[in-house]
């Protein structure tokens, strides 16, 4: 089963959602002032993950479609990655970057399975 971390950084805190075997899958999309508020952005992934639309920004002529989505694009290097959208727009998730857009593919169906459900690690005190 999957599980968040949040981390505490010097600017704030940030998160990211590990696989059951331990892979990082996702990453915030942002810094946060605070753990309430890294909290809210823990629980807005796992409210909009299962329910996102997926848009393949990748093909030619794609379909835009409606937040919360599932944006597959290629980075600067030619890899694919994905990134989560909220329904405000804001992008609250991302990918690491897969050489193969099927990889890339399974990370969405990943964090669509482990977000829901997946606990939350508190940041070690320091």
């Amino acid at each position: 089963m999957g599980k968040f971390v949040i981390k505490a950084t010097k600017t704030g805190f940030t998160f990211s959602l590990k696989a059951g075997n331990g892979e990082v899958i996702a990453v915030g999309g942002e810094v946060y002032n605070s753990l309430a508020s890294v909290k809210n952005g823990i629980e807005s992934v796992a409210k909009n993950a299962p329910i996102a639309n997926l848009e393949d920004q990748t093909i030619e002529g794609f379909e835009t479609q409606t937040n919360p989505k599932f944006e597959i694009y290629k980075d600067k290097a030619g890899e694919f990655r994905f990134r989560l959208k909220a329904k405000n727009g804001e992008i609250i998730a991302a990918s690491e970057g897969y050489v193969k857009k099927d990889s890339c593919k399974n990370g969405i169906e990943s964090v669509r399975k482990n977000a829901p459900d997946a606990p939350i690690t508190e940041p070690e005190a320091e």
